[in-house]
């Protein structure tokens, strides 16, 4: 697996916690999504986020706490994830209104109808 990914193509790193149908939609879309390596850590995942240049997506408000330099970029999902039609379209939504560098060092609450983009702790 290659680590080094241009700065305007987005690739993902999915936490277990997500929705495997999420990863399958997006992988439909042409986008480069991995899914977390079983048995990874917090910290793991984090690191593995920051040296590969994903953006991790996850479920877990753990990753809020993380620092920039820790991680890549966090989508943290606040949809709950039995509504399926609604976390597909937010998440698009999403990726149509962001430009690929504006996930770099941030990280990113997805709402049912809305996202919030603020910097990761220093």
């Amino acid at each position: 697996m290659s680590t080094s990914a241009s700065p305007y193509r987005l690739r993902f790193l999915f936490d277990e916690n997500v929705d495997a149908r999420l990863v399958r939609h997006l992988r439909k879309q042409g986008l480069d999504v991995e899914y977390k390596p079983k048995g990874l850590a917090n910290g793991s995942l984090a690191r593995l986020s920051h040296r590969e240049r994903r953006v991790l997506v996850t479920n877990d408000a753990d990753f809020a706490m993380f620092k920039c330099g820790d991680v890549f970029s966090v989508v943290w999902l606040r949809i709950p994830q039995d509504k399926l039609d609604l976390l597909t379209e937010s998440f698009s939504r999403m990726l149509k209104q962001l430009r690929p560098d504006a996930f770099e060092g941030n990280i990113i609450r997805l709402f049912e109808d809305r996202f919030e983009t603020n910097p990761l702790n220093p």
